[in-house]
């Protein structure tokens, strides 16, 4: 290795609710990863474990390592797990008189409209929390009610003492004229100085009021918390040598500078998953030139699928935190990434209808599965696979953590005589039943969405994610299985390949029958001078190359379901442009939803732009080292359904030779995961030291 190779340095990490991961790359591309337990409390905490890791394996000191980094990249998915566990900041919503329940009633849809044994689900801010203001703003921009400044500080002195520590401002009409949320602000910087407060005309200037008010409330609430994480990394890193550029991941799919997503933490929601299709779009299209995608992500907590199409990451403007309708929406377009309770932490139990169930509950880092060995004692997925042998106890995390199986045995032999079935049994048991939860979110994201999982390629990624991933594929009918070197840290790794992505967006209100190309025009010229002075103040020399793509939320006259259609070039001049806007709409709609009605009005609301600059990224043409040609595997004892409990060999990854051939039933260690080759499949080493899957013939 060169001196210039050595020097320079690019480290990643992705904070996640079980692990924290580490991926640390030099200018030839060679990869060094580390895993360390997540310390909820104390971010950095587990990061310095993390990377000490990393700096033990390259043999030198943290400081040398971290000194000699030219970028760092962090991501978390502390915002998201905190929502979901709400354990976010006590949050203020301050709207315009009359208009109240804005977030309780949320947009009326339902996943089950006629189970009335349910709840309604509780509004993201209580209704004790929610404070009308005397003002109204028309939907021309025009001042209907001017702002009642006396009433709106009676109302800011009800929040102070509720104790609110975050204030959340949703106006009517605030993306046409944001006067009065503007004065808010003021009178709140007047009277509560020291709290964090959001603007929805500033977080996400969209018509729809619910996801406006939605992506607010969500981005305050998460301002006293990651706005103490975020500077807590950027200083622990600082004060172990780094002096480089730190940059975060946001859920675009992308990374911004950190003072982003200090500024705005909503775009800090799923930003972490949004990495694992871009490290899998690397991989995939390395190895096997496919550009459609799907991304298993199985981590500790959860399970995340994404999707890849044509070479593209794919987007959503439906973000739901939780479940559709009952969960709350961040209102951004992001990364498409549906995620579910199960994972390698995931809780094994038996619900009152004697029916076995896994997750959505995690025994997370602390005190983590059983087998742990942290006070753990309920049965997960984890201690699952290890009475099953398909986890070797003494190399779990390279071998830096040991595995207690007589925990683990115990755990699932509570479950067992519950269930009235053997250990082994129940521990197969609960790996199906997680499977099936798995099988079931990917047919919502390709089957539902009219994507044929079997023409695609299934990248594999997570610290659990060479478990089960091959009876899914199975299930699936893919052809092609992939599990990446670095597959056990795999949002991390995505890190390494990611751009700055920055995507803003203006409301302007036209139709296909009636086009206002005036209006539109000056929406995305707008569009562009933000993204203009977002590029402008990029630090110097890290954005190379930047390229702008448009796009417009569309849908059918009187309906709800808005597609993202992209434009062409940057704008629409002509009654041509417009003519091919229309049909892009109507393929996007019939290949979604079955239906075209060419003819039918179109309505445009919404219109976005995104700038994603290149940065440099290391190259993957590096070949697996340090493999040994003639090791004899060592043997122990794995139970499959088919074949009862068996003696299977175990190939340690590091001394696999590219080209080498593993035949199942057999187990490959790498140091962040395990892969199970089941009885019937087969696993070939590539030159880049990735793992190709398939049936045997």
């Amino acid at each position: 290795m060169t001196e210039a190779e050595h020097t320079n340095a690019r480290i990643t990490c992705d904070i996640g609710g079980t692990f924290t991961d580490v991926v640390v790359s030099d200018a030839s591309g060679r990869l060094t990863v580390a895993k360390a337990l997540t310390e909820p409390a104390h971010l950095f905490g587990g990061l310095h474990a993390a990377l000490q890791r990393a700096a033990e394996q390259l043999g030198e000191p943290l400081a040398a390592l971290l000194g000699r980094a030219s970028l760092f990249i962090f991501s978390t998915t502390q915002a998201t797990n905190a929502i979901l566990e709400g354990t976010t900041a006590r949050t203020a919503f301050m709207c315009t008189e009359g208009f109240p329940d804005i977030l309780v009633r949320r947009e009326g849809g339902s996943l089950r409209p006629y189970d009335y044994t349910r709840p309604f689900p509780d509004p993201y801010v209580p209704r004790r929390l929610t404070f009308e203001i005397p003002e109204r703003i028309e939907a021309d921009g025009g001042v209907l009610r001017p702002l009642d400044e006396r009433g709106a500080r009676e109302q800011l002195v009800q929040v102070r003492e509720l104790g609110a520590q975050a204030v959340a401002v949703c106006l009517l009409w605030s993306t046409a004229n944001p006067v009065h949320e503007l004065a808010l602000a003021d009178l709140i910087e007047q009277e509560l100085p020291e709290v964090p407060y959001s603007l929805s005309h500033q977080i996400n200037p969209i018509v729809r009021e619910y996801r406006r008010a939605s992506g607010t409330s969500i981005d305050a609430s998460l301002k006293p918390l990651m706005q103490s994480h975020l500077p807590e990394i950027a200083s622990g890193l600082e004060a172990e040598g780094f002096a480089g550029e730190l940059l975060a991941a946001s859920s675009a799919g992308g990374v911004v500078p950190m003072s982003e997503l200090i500024d705005s933490p909503l775009w800090s929601v799923r930003s972490g998953p949004s990495l694992a299709p871009v490290a899998a779009r690397t991989v995939a299209g390395t190895e096997t030139g496919n550009g459609d995608v799907i991304v298993c992500d199985t981590g500790g907590t959860s399970f995340d699928v994404s999707l890849v199409r044509d070479g593209d990451l794919v987007f959503t403007s439906e973000t739901w935190l939780g479940e559709p309708f009952a969960g709350h929406l961040t209102g951004l377009s992001s990364v498409d990434v549906r995620s579910i309770g199960a994972g390698g932490g995931s809780i094994a139990w038996v619900d009152p209808g004697g029916l076995l169930r896994v997750g959505p509950e995690s025994a997370r880092a602390d005190p983590g599965p059983a087998c742990y060995g942290r006070g753990g004692t309920r049965p997960t997925v984890t201690d699952a696979a290890l009475v099953l042998g398909y986890v070797d106890p003494d190399r779990f995390l390279g071998g830096a953590m040991k595995l207690d199986t007589a925990a683990a045995e115990r755990a699932l032999g509570e479950l067992a005589e519950t269930l009235g079935i053997g250990p082994q049994q129940t521990a197969h048991a609960v790996l199906s039943v997680a499977n099936e939860r798995m099988i079931a979110a990917i047919h919502e994201l390709t089957v539902n969405e009219g994507v044929d999982p079997r023409d695609s390629t299934l990248v594999a990624g997570g610290g659990a994610a060479g478990l089960t991933i091959l009876p899914i594929a199975r299930e699936l009918g893919c052809r092609e299985v992939l599990v990446p070197r670095a597959a056990g840290v795999l949002s991390a790794f995505g890190g390494q390949h990611s751009d700055i992505v920055r995507e803003l967006s203006t409301p302007h209100v036209t139709n296909s029958l009636d086009f206002d190309f005036d209006g539109v025009r000056g929406a995305l010229g707008r569009l562009s001078e933000r993204l203009a002075a977002f590029e402008a103040e990029l630090p110097e020399g890290l954005a190379g190359e930047s390229q702008r793509r448009y796009f417009v939320e569309a849908r059918y006259a009187h309906q709800v379901w808005d597609l993202s259609i992209p434009l062409e070039g940057e704008g629409i001049e002509d009654a041509a442009g417009l003519e091919r806007l229309i049909e892009s709409f109507h393929d996007a709609h019939e290949r979604i939803f079955a239906v075209r009605e060419p003819g039918q009005k179109i309505e445009m609301s919404q219109w976005k732009g995104r700038v994603i600059a290149s940065t440099a990224k290391p190259p993957l043409g590096v070949a697996r080292e340090g493999a040994a040609s003639a090791t004899t595997p060592h043997r122990r004892l794995a139970y499959f359904p088919e074949l009862g409990e068996v003696e299977i060999p175990v190939h340690l990854g590091e001394q696999l030779a590219p080209g080498a051939e593993v035949d199942g039933p057999a187990l490959v260690i790498e140091p962040e995961t395990t892969i199970v080759v089941y009885p019937g499949w087969s696993a070939h080493v590539s030159t880049l030291g990735n793992y190709k899957l398939g049936l045997r013939s």
